[in-house]
């Protein structure tokens, strides 16, 4: 195993420091890599004064929600799913630039509800110091909602949060990044449990064949394939190129490509004006 850095090292006893000055905290649990770390921290600081909720709707991909309730249930702590409804608010459906902050927004509503319920006073999220150079529209709703980034206060970032989840022997140290299925919905294009459905069974069938890095952005009838270009020869391997084919076909989807750049998370923020 590699060593971490010291930096790495003080950083992450400031974020204990951080953590420990708190009382009994929500934390917004994805199950990603940033959210895991940040519920084992908590854990580890505040014993049970933490309670993990995740959020569930259409927008979250299959085998998610599964891997969070492992893991709460794994490091013993408080742990609820709940069903968000951000797919029923049509500012949110009609998919604009901004669509990430009204499902933020509903997420934190139902955690104020849930902290309140319980005399809870604090809600803390996992966005880390990389966040801030990318277009996060959601951190609208964590100021709003006055939600803390603890990883983002220790200046933790993502690949910092790598090696100490490595060093710890969390099992999300290595695990892709998982955005919201609506972010392989280009902007201005509506967002529905259909197509949520045919771009969450496209991965997933991707990921049974060996793809780790991918997405499948969801273009009208057409399906894009962004994978590393490392294994655009397995994929374009005549029978493999068939078998996928078809099989997105079947899920709805007509004609079937793949990015010649490759896969990048954020792609079609690359639309945007900023």
């Amino acid at each position: 195993m590699d060593k971490v850095s010291d930096t790495a090292h003080l950083k992450l006893n400031n974020l204990k420091r951080i953590l420990g000055e708190m009382d009994d905290v929500v934390v917004a649990f994805s199950g990603g890599v940033d959210s895991t770390f940040l519920l084992w921290v908590a854990e580890k600081t505040l014993g049970n004064r933490v309670f993990a909720v995740t959020g569930k709707s259409g927008s979250v991909a299959s085998g998610q929600i599964e891997e969070a309730i492992q893991f709460a249930k794994e490091i013993r702590v408080h742990h609820i799913v709940i069903d968000t409804e951000e797919l029923q608010d049509p500012q949110y459906a009609q998919n604009p630039i901004n669509r990430c902050y009204f499902c933020k927004k509903e997420l934190f509503t139902k955690l104020e509800f849930f902290a309140k319920e319980r005399d809870i006073k604090l809600i803390i999220e996992g966005s880390n110091l990389d966040d801030m150079s990318d277009y996060r529209p959601g951190m609208k709703a964590v100021a709003e909602y006055n939600v803390r980034s603890p990883l983002k206060e220790a200046k933790l970032t993502k690949s910092e949060i790598r090696e100490l989840s490595k060093e710890a022997g969390l099992p999300t140290w290595n695990k892709p990044g998982s955005p919201c299925l609506s972010s392989r919905i280009p902007y201005g294009m509506s967002v529905s449990i259909e197509k949520l459905s045919m771009i969450d069974r496209s991965e997933a069938y991707l990921r049974s064949l060996g793809f780790k890095e991918l997405r499948v952005r969801h273009h009208g009838n057409i399906a894009r394939i962004e994978i590393l270009p490392k294994d655009f020869m397995k994929l374009l391997n005549r029978d493999t190129a068939m078998g996928v084919t078809k099989t997105l076909q079947s899920f709805g989807f007509q004609f079937v490509t793949l990015d010649l750049i490759g896969f990048r998370s954020g792609s079609l923020n690359e639309s945007i004006v900023k």
